[in-house]
């Protein structure tokens, strides 16, 4: 699909928003190869939970950083 972008939204353990890298990916496998070598960063940064979205839409989430 032309148009869509996936990224990352970055929450708190009560689902409050939570600055993180904001990156655009071109497709949901991107942005979840990115994701995994990555979260152990973000939650070192204070970032929790993460939704991933397409567009406007929540795609799935929240997903714990925690194991």
């Amino acid at each position: 699909m032309i148009g869509v972008t996936f990224r990352w939204r970055y929450e708190d353990e009560s689902g409050g928003s939570v600055v993180g890298p904001d990156i655009v990916f071109a497709d949901r496998d991107e942005a979840e190869a990115w994701f995994a070598d990555t979260w152990p960063d973000l939650l070192e940064s204070g970032v929790e939970r993460v939704v991933l979205v397409d567009g406007d839409t929540e795609v799935y989430g929240p997903m714990s950083l925690r194991p």
